[in-house]
């Protein structure tokens, strides 16, 4: 059976524990891709925190093909880069071929 997941600095992911996810509180890029190796069977999906996102870019590319785990970069408590939205801005262009979001 699938989880749902959670990774990046403990102030942000926190209180994703007290809905059953599993929380992973990781800050450093190398130590987050060698985890998320190490997890990335179990789970169904992995929300990230954008800044751990971004620092990890390169390992998360090797999952975009993938359907499970979906990997969700999400606002930290420092706020929103707005890594999530060009994601998802990608993925509807990829799907319909065309941009249709505003900026």
């Amino acid at each position: 059976m699938y989880k749902l997941g959670v990774m990046g600095d403990r102030d942000s992911i926190y209180g994703f524990s007290s809905v059953g996810a599993d929380i992973f509180p990781v800050e450093d890029p190398a130590e987050g891709a060698r985890l998320l190796r190490q997890i990335a069977d179990e789970y169904a999906v992995l929300f990230i925190t954008e800044k751990l996102a971004a620092a990890m870019d390169a390992e998360l590319s090797k999952y975009r093909a993938r359907t499970v785990p979906a990997i969700i970069p999400i606002p930290g408590v420092s706020g929103n880069t707005g890594i999530g939205m060009k994601n998802v801005s990608r993925s509807v262009e990829q799907a319909v071929g065309s941009d249709i979001l505003p900026d």
